[in-house]
């Protein structure tokens, strides 16, 4: 598991795929503090390790990166740590839009092509 604080090429990504998944990569972005940690079995795990860094709940989002797809297709919204209906967010996905247009804004921003 690593936090990307910086930036990481997509050709990094790719070969973390390679190495748990094959195609994709899970990742948990902070929305605060604009962090992505990635290279975990679990979405969980990468929660966990944020939160003892000092991250807060409400702000972790977790998504999937698939290196290999188009730029429109390289985030999937979809983790069971989305799920807080105490925030509004009632499934895996991420529902609201704003936090979409966030989550990408910061990939776009730590993830090289």
């Amino acid at each position: 598991m690593r936090i990307i604080s910086d930036k990481i090429t997509l050709s990094e990504l790719t070969q973390t795929a390679g190495e748990m998944f094959g195609n994709f990569v899970k990742a948990v972005v902070d929305v605060d503090r604009e962090l992505i940690a990635i290279d975990a079995e679990l979405h969980s795990d990468l929660e966990a390790m944020l939160l003892a860094q000092g991250a807060k709940q409400k702000d972790l989002w977790g998504i999937n990166l698939y290196p290999a797809m188009p730029e429109e297709e390289l985030i999937e919204f979809d983790s069971m740590i989305n799920v807080r209906p105490s925030q509004g967010n009632g499934s895996r996905g991420v529902e609201q839009e704003g936090t979409r247009r966030k989550i990408t804004a910061i990939v776009a921003k730590r993830i090289v092509r």
